[in-house]
């Protein structure tokens, strides 16, 4: 069975995790939908199933969506349109609104959430996608948009690495004004796969919960999470607080931890990522902690022996057709800064001082 993405009744607050048990993946989800009177429908896609860029132009009122700078904004009326093999031209109207926290304050162009109509869709190629999220460029550069290429490099390594990850797709979008008519620019995007669709490939569903520990967690996706924020080096997170994270509740009753939104990562490097001050030891973002959960050392052997089985395809992606987009000297000092955390599982004791020590109990 399917699970609809729905909201808690009374979400357990940290505290009380601890205190007293958890609710397991199947209550957590009734609970849920007990809060909903009808389930909604997910709907599925082939979208994701190709690499290959997507050429589209974005048509919205600029001024208008940038000015939307708070919380659940309202929608926006807007279109997508791109060519299709015969040379057609092909547009969807949408609706878009803003998102986010850092970037919506902070960047020239907002991150949207896109709204498609289902049956404006039936027929192109974005058929059955319903509300993914948009990463847009930030600010107008070059240097920008690299970040953007980088951090969409990272979701590739992570849907090498578990077929629990968002699948992304890398969108050449033109954006225009729809008020003018005037193009502003032109520059990659990422479009995500949503929660509830990548929960359905699953016959699960995404439980909204805060205060998750450890021992509510499948323990190797808890680890394979723990290490892949620590191989990207990645210290903007929590599992326990749902910042940038996900519980997917696989059809067996399985939670796995599912991270998402690397833009603060040390191997994307951006020049507006800082680091928490709570995080001593640290300074830059591409100084490493690991923020893990704990666990036996030997399944944690386990945990390493996969990145060791997927290094040459996550390093191949640099080289890649989407790799080969990215500026080479940026590609290069990445894979260097890969090297680092392969030397650090390659040593046990180094292992064992940078990782194994630091987990969190």
């Amino acid at each position: 069975m399917a699970y609809s993405k729905l909201r808690f009744l009374a979400p357990l607050v940290v505290a009380s995790v601890a205190a007293a048990p958890a609710l397991s993946a199947q209550a957590a989800l009734a609970s849920q939908a007990s809060a909903e009177e009808a389930p909604k429908k997910v709907r599925t896609t082939a979208f994701f199933d190709s690499e290959d860029p997507v050429e589209v132009t974005l048509s919205i009122n600029l001024k208008q969506i940038r000015g939307d700078k708070v919380d659940q904004a309202p929608w926006r009326g807007a279109s997508i349109s791109y060519t299709d093999p015969s040379g057609k031209k092909v547009e969807i109207p949408i609706k878009a609104r803003t998102r986010g926290i850092w970037r919506l304050k902070n960047c020239e162009f907002p991150p949207l959430r896109l709204n498609f109509p289902e049956k404006a869709t039936v027929g192109t190629q974005f058929e059955g996608l319903n509300k993914p999220k948009l990463v847009s460029y930030c600010r107008n550069s070059d240097t920008f948009e690299q970040y953007v290429l980088q951090e969409m490099q990272l979701y590739r390594a992570y849907n090498l690495l578990t077929p629990a990850s968002h699948k992304a797709r890398l969108l050449r979008m033109t954006y225009a004004d729809s008020a003018s008519g005037k193009v502003m620019t032109t520059r990659y995007a990422i479009l995500l796969e949503e929660p509830d669709a990548m929960a359905a490939r699953f016959k699960g569903g995404i439980i909204e919960q805060v205060g998750a520990v450890a021992a509510d967690l499948e323990p190797e996706h808890m680890r394979l999470s723990g290490v892949f924020q620590y191989f990207i080096a990645n210290t903007d997170h929590s599992i326990n607080g749902l910042h940038n994270f996900e519980l997917l509740a696989r059809e067996d009753g399985a939670v796995l931890p599912v991270a998402y939104d690397f833009d603060f990562a040390g191997a994307v490097n951006a020049s507006y990522a800082t680091v928490d001050p709570q995080f001593t030891g640290i300074v830059r973002v591409r100084d490493r902690l690991f923020r893990g959960y704990c666990a036996p050392a030997e399944d944690y052997a386990k945990t390493f022996s996969l990145f060791r089985e997927k290094k040459d395809a996550i390093y191949g992606l640099y080289s890649d057709k989407i790799g080969q987009l990215m500026n080479k000297k940026i590609a290069a000092e990445t894979l260097d800064f890969y090297n680092d955390f392969y030397k650090t599982i390659e040593d046990s004791r180094r292992a064992k001082r940078d990782i194994l020590d630091k987990c969190r109990k």
